[in-house]
């Protein structure tokens, strides 16, 4: 099967739209970001971030198409044309080792946030869906997906415990922890980005009692001085910051799951982990 029908064929598993506004095929960010897709596949590989160790590993598994979830070449929109003009020896060094080996590399990101198919005929975000599936928290979503944020109601488990489980199953070299370590958890908000001012956050984590915060970019100022203080009268208040990549990478670990069942052909299927972005040292 040519990679080219594999990628309609993944795209129209999708929603395909936010908000009602269907996602235009010239202007999304999910475009083939390097080599020829009118070629046969040989195998799949899944990542969040197609780094030089990812495509090593496709080549190791003789895997020519490689879906990534974010940008190849370290800009939102993948341009390149600034990296040309100043001759970037990184940039160029891996197109080369992608250009010798033939390999595909094409950009799922708008139409797996607009959502995967679930069981009862409704979508959830696909890259927050797998990491509900590996946190085994699917069951626990406490309201419907938003783009702003994912809320869950899980199991009552103490912060410490929460973070040993997932450094071990999201295979972290460590997380940031702001707040109480003894805090007692029942309540999680996954809320995108934090980056600066946060006075709707704080009223709806004093309002709503949200115990934890999973975050991905998260900045040293107002959501965490709000937490710390929050920990220094013994409340129930923490931050687990993963980081962006960390976070969504287990739902390029979905994808891998379900594209065994909607593709036609038998076609060797991997995840392969971009791995943490952060090492930590004391």
């Amino acid at each position: 099967m040519k990679i080219s029908e594999l990628i309609e064929v993944i795209k129209n598993y999708h929603k395909g739209d936010v908000d009602g506004v269907t996602i235009d095929d010239e202007t999304n960010r999910d475009q083939i970001l390097y080599g020829n897709p009118n070629v046969d596949c040989t195998g799949i590989i899944t990542t969040c971030w197609a780094t030089i160790e990812v495509i090593k590993e496709a080549i190791k598994k003789n895997a020519n198409f490689i879906i990534c979830h974010e940008a190849l070449f370290w800009n939102h929109a993948d341009k390149q044309d600034w990296l040309i003009e100043n001759k970037n020896q990184v940039y160029f060094e891996k197109r080369k080792l992608l250009g010798e080996y033939g390999i595909v590399v094409w950009r799922d990101h708008d139409h797996i946030h607009s959502g995967i198919p679930m069981e009862d005929g409704s979508y959830r975000d696909g890259i927050f869906y797998g990491v509900a599936k590996l946190l085994n928290w699917h069951n626990c979503f406490s309201e419907r997906d938003t783009f702003e944020s994912i809320n869950f109601e899980i199991p009552e488990i103490s912060a410490k415990e929460l973070v040993s489980k997932i450094i071990e199953i999201f295979h972290l070299n460590g997380v940031k922890f702001i707040g109480n370590p003894n805090a007692r958890i029942n309540k999680v908000k996954l809320p995108m980005h934090i980056i600066g001012g946060a006075n709707d956050l704080i009223n709806e984590a004093e309002k709503e009692d949200i115990n934890c915060f999973l975050t991905m970019e998260l900045s040293d100022f107002t959501f965490t001085e709000y937490v710390r203080d929050a920990a220094m009268l013994e409340l129930d208040r923490c931050i687990i910051a993963m980081g962006h990549f960390n976070i969504e990478e287990p739902g390029m670990w979905y994808m891998a799951q379900w594209l065994q069942d909607i593709i036609p052909e038998e076609i060797d299927i991997e995840f392969v982990q971009s791995g943490d972005n952060y090492q930590y040292f004391s």
